[in-house]
Protein backbone atom coordinates (compact mmCIF):
# COMPACT_ATOMS: atom_id res chain seq x y z
CA UNK A 1 0.00 0.00 0.00
CA UNK A 2 2.82 2.33 0.89
CA UNK A 3 4.65 1.74 -2.39
CA UNK A 4 1.41 2.23 -4.31
CA UNK A 5 0.64 5.57 -2.68
CA UNK A 6 4.24 6.79 -2.89
CA UNK A 7 4.16 6.23 -6.66
CA UNK A 8 0.91 8.18 -6.92
CA UNK A 9 2.35 10.96 -4.75
CA UNK A 10 5.38 11.26 -7.07
CA UNK A 11 3.06 11.54 -10.06
CA UNK A 12 1.05 14.27 -8.32
CA UNK A 13 4.21 16.24 -7.47
CA UNK A 14 5.18 16.27 -11.14
CA UNK A 15 1.82 17.68 -12.27
CA UNK A 16 -0.17 20.80 -11.54
CA UNK A 17 -2.09 20.74 -8.25
CA UNK A 18 -5.49 19.10 -8.58
CA UNK A 19 -8.46 19.24 -6.25
CA UNK A 20 -8.04 15.68 -4.92
CA UNK A 21 -6.61 15.06 -1.47
CA UNK A 22 -3.39 13.40 -2.65
CA UNK A 23 -2.61 16.36 -4.93
CA UNK A 24 -3.10 18.74 -2.03
CA UNK A 25 -0.81 16.60 0.13
CA UNK A 26 1.79 16.31 -2.64
CA UNK A 27 2.10 20.09 -3.01
CA UNK A 28 1.88 20.95 0.68
CA UNK A 29 5.30 22.04 2.07
CA UNK A 30 4.65 20.06 5.26
CA UNK A 31 4.54 16.83 3.23
CA UNK A 32 7.64 17.39 1.12
CA UNK A 33 10.17 15.76 3.43
CA UNK A 34 7.91 13.37 5.32
CA UNK A 35 9.65 10.09 6.16
CA UNK A 36 8.18 6.81 5.00
CA UNK A 37 6.74 5.84 8.42
CA UNK A 38 4.80 9.06 9.11
CA UNK A 39 3.68 9.13 5.47
CA UNK A 40 2.20 5.62 5.70
CA UNK A 41 0.65 6.48 9.07
CA UNK A 42 -1.04 9.55 7.59
CA UNK A 43 -2.44 7.55 4.68
CA UNK A 44 -3.62 4.75 6.95
CA UNK A 45 -5.56 7.26 9.04
CA UNK A 46 -7.17 8.64 5.90
CA UNK A 47 -8.11 5.18 4.60
CA UNK A 48 -9.49 3.95 7.93
CA UNK A 49 -11.08 7.25 8.95
CA UNK A 50 -12.68 7.80 5.58
CA UNK A 51 -13.95 4.27 5.07
CA UNK A 52 -14.17 1.89 8.02
CA UNK A 53 -15.74 4.29 10.48
CA UNK A 54 -18.37 5.89 8.25
CA UNK A 55 -19.57 2.77 6.44
CA UNK A 56 -19.72 0.76 9.66
CA UNK A 57 -21.68 3.57 11.34
CA UNK A 58 -24.20 3.36 8.49
CA UNK A 59 -24.52 -0.41 8.98
CA UNK A 60 -24.75 -0.10 12.76
CA UNK A 61 -27.37 2.63 12.38
CA UNK A 62 -29.38 0.41 10.08
CA UNK A 63 -29.32 -2.40 12.66
CA UNK A 64 -30.22 0.00 15.48
CA UNK A 65 -33.21 1.41 13.61
CA UNK A 66 -34.43 -2.05 12.56
CA UNK A 67 -34.25 -3.10 16.22
CA UNK A 68 -36.01 0.12 17.24
CA UNK A 69 -38.50 0.96 14.45
CA UNK A 70 -40.37 3.47 16.60
CA UNK A 71 -37.22 5.59 16.80
CA UNK A 72 -36.88 5.66 13.03
CA UNK A 73 -40.53 6.71 12.76
CA UNK A 74 -39.77 9.68 15.01
CA UNK A 75 -37.26 10.86 12.44
CA UNK A 76 -39.57 10.14 9.51
CA UNK A 77 -42.11 12.47 11.12
CA UNK A 78 -39.52 15.17 11.89
CA UNK A 79 -36.54 15.27 9.50
CA UNK A 80 -34.88 17.98 11.60
CA UNK A 81 -33.91 15.08 13.90
CA UNK A 82 -31.53 13.60 11.30
CA UNK A 83 -28.36 15.26 12.73
CA UNK A 84 -29.39 14.04 16.19
CA UNK A 85 -29.95 10.55 14.78
CA UNK A 86 -26.38 10.64 13.43
CA UNK A 87 -24.95 11.55 16.84
CA UNK A 88 -27.09 8.99 18.63
CA UNK A 89 -25.94 6.29 16.20
CA UNK A 90 -22.30 7.14 16.86
CA UNK A 91 -22.94 7.20 20.62
CA UNK A 92 -24.88 3.95 20.65
CA UNK A 93 -22.62 2.01 18.27
CA UNK A 94 -19.18 3.57 18.87
CA UNK A 95 -17.59 2.43 15.58
CA UNK A 96 -14.10 2.96 17.05
CA UNK A 97 -14.00 0.90 20.24
CA UNK A 98 -10.82 2.25 21.79
CA UNK A 99 -7.48 4.01 21.31
CA UNK A 100 -4.30 3.29 23.21
CA UNK A 101 -1.50 5.69 24.12
CA UNK A 102 1.82 5.39 25.95
CA UNK A 103 2.45 7.82 28.81
CA UNK A 104 5.53 9.98 28.14
CA UNK A 105 5.89 11.04 31.78
CA UNK A 106 4.59 10.27 35.26
CA UNK A 107 1.24 11.91 35.94
CA UNK A 108 -1.95 11.58 37.95
CA UNK A 109 -5.43 11.52 36.43
CA UNK A 110 -8.59 11.46 38.54
CA UNK A 111 -6.67 10.09 41.51
CA UNK A 112 -4.95 7.36 39.47
CA UNK A 113 -1.16 7.29 39.13
CA UNK A 114 0.11 6.75 35.58
CA UNK A 115 3.82 6.01 35.19
CA UNK A 116 5.98 6.90 32.23
CA UNK A 117 5.76 4.01 29.76
CA UNK A 118 2.36 2.78 30.99
CA UNK A 119 -0.15 1.85 28.31
CA UNK A 120 -3.37 3.86 28.67
CA UNK A 121 -6.52 2.68 26.89
CA UNK A 122 -9.36 5.10 26.14
CA UNK A 123 -12.62 3.20 25.74
CA UNK A 124 -14.97 5.24 23.56
CA UNK A 125 -17.59 2.54 23.88
CA UNK A 126 -17.55 2.99 27.67
CA UNK A 127 -17.63 6.80 27.60
CA UNK A 128 -20.57 6.75 25.20
CA UNK A 129 -22.56 4.54 27.59
CA UNK A 130 -21.67 6.52 30.74
CA UNK A 131 -24.83 6.59 32.91
CA UNK A 132 -23.60 9.77 34.59
CA UNK A 133 -23.86 11.53 31.22
CA UNK A 134 -26.58 9.67 29.32
CA UNK A 135 -29.94 8.61 30.76
CA UNK A 136 -30.78 5.03 29.83
CA UNK A 137 -27.45 4.69 28.01
CA UNK A 138 -28.20 1.22 26.64
CA UNK A 139 -31.28 2.45 24.78
CA UNK A 140 -31.21 3.82 21.24
CA UNK A 141 -33.15 7.11 21.36
CA UNK A 142 -33.26 9.09 18.10
CA UNK A 143 -34.28 12.35 19.79
CA UNK A 144 -31.95 12.02 22.79
CA UNK A 145 -31.43 15.51 24.16
CA UNK A 146 -27.67 15.31 24.66
CA UNK A 147 -26.64 12.88 21.91
CA UNK A 148 -24.17 15.53 20.70
CA UNK A 149 -22.06 14.80 23.80
CA UNK A 150 -20.97 11.49 22.26
CA UNK A 151 -17.19 11.07 22.18
CA UNK A 152 -16.94 8.95 19.03
CA UNK A 153 -14.84 11.66 17.39
CA UNK A 154 -12.52 12.04 20.37
CA UNK A 155 -11.97 15.38 22.09
CA UNK A 156 -9.59 18.30 22.44
CA UNK A 157 -6.62 18.68 20.12
CA UNK A 158 -6.95 15.03 19.06
CA UNK A 159 -10.56 15.38 17.90
CA UNK A 160 -11.08 13.64 14.55
CA UNK A 161 -10.04 15.90 11.66
CA UNK A 162 -12.69 14.27 9.46
CA UNK A 163 -15.59 14.87 11.87
CA UNK A 164 -17.43 17.40 9.70
CA UNK A 165 -17.12 15.32 6.54
CA UNK A 166 -18.20 12.11 8.28
CA UNK A 167 -21.20 13.79 9.90
CA UNK A 168 -22.19 15.27 6.54
CA UNK A 169 -21.93 11.89 4.80
CA UNK A 170 -24.04 10.24 7.49
CA UNK A 171 -26.62 13.02 7.42
CA UNK A 172 -26.95 12.85 3.62
CA UNK A 173 -27.24 9.05 3.78
CA UNK A 174 -30.16 9.22 6.23
CA UNK A 175 -31.86 12.06 4.37
CA UNK A 176 -31.73 10.06 1.13
CA UNK A 177 -32.76 6.85 2.86
CA UNK A 178 -35.77 8.47 4.51
CA UNK A 179 -36.80 10.24 1.30
CA UNK A 180 -37.23 6.81 -0.33
CA UNK A 181 -39.70 5.70 2.36
CA UNK A 182 -37.76 2.45 2.60
CA UNK A 183 -38.51 -0.07 5.33
CA UNK A 184 -35.47 -2.31 5.86
CA UNK A 185 -35.71 -5.89 7.10
CA UNK A 186 -32.96 -8.34 7.97
CA UNK A 187 -32.62 -10.92 5.20
CA UNK A 188 -30.18 -13.21 6.98
CA UNK A 189 -27.72 -13.44 9.86
CA UNK A 190 -25.28 -10.50 10.13
CA UNK A 191 -21.59 -11.44 10.26
CA UNK A 192 -19.52 -9.09 12.37
CA UNK A 193 -15.88 -8.17 11.86
CA UNK A 194 -13.61 -10.01 14.28
CA UNK A 195 -11.89 -7.01 15.85
CA UNK A 196 -11.27 -5.41 19.23
CA UNK A 197 -10.76 -2.03 17.54
CA UNK A 198 -13.66 -1.52 15.13
CA UNK A 199 -17.35 -2.28 15.44
CA UNK A 200 -18.39 -3.41 12.01
CA UNK A 201 -19.75 -6.03 9.69
CA UNK A 202 -18.37 -8.45 7.14
CA UNK A 203 -21.89 -9.04 5.91
CA UNK A 204 -25.25 -7.42 6.63
CA UNK A 205 -28.01 -8.89 4.41
CA UNK A 206 -30.95 -6.50 4.25
CA UNK A 207 -34.21 -6.56 2.31
CA UNK A 208 -35.78 -3.24 1.38
CA UNK A 209 -39.59 -3.19 1.22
Amino acid sequence: MGDYFEDILKQRRQSDPGNDLLSIMAHDPAMQNLDHGPFIGTLSLLVVGGNETTRNTISEGLIATMDNPAELEKVRRDLSLVPNLVDETIRYCSPVIHMRRTATRDTELNGKTIRKGDKVVMWYISANRDPQVFDEPDRFIADRGNARRQLGYGAGIHRCVGERLASLQLRVYWEEFLSMQWKPQLAGTPRRTWSNFMHGFKELPVRIV
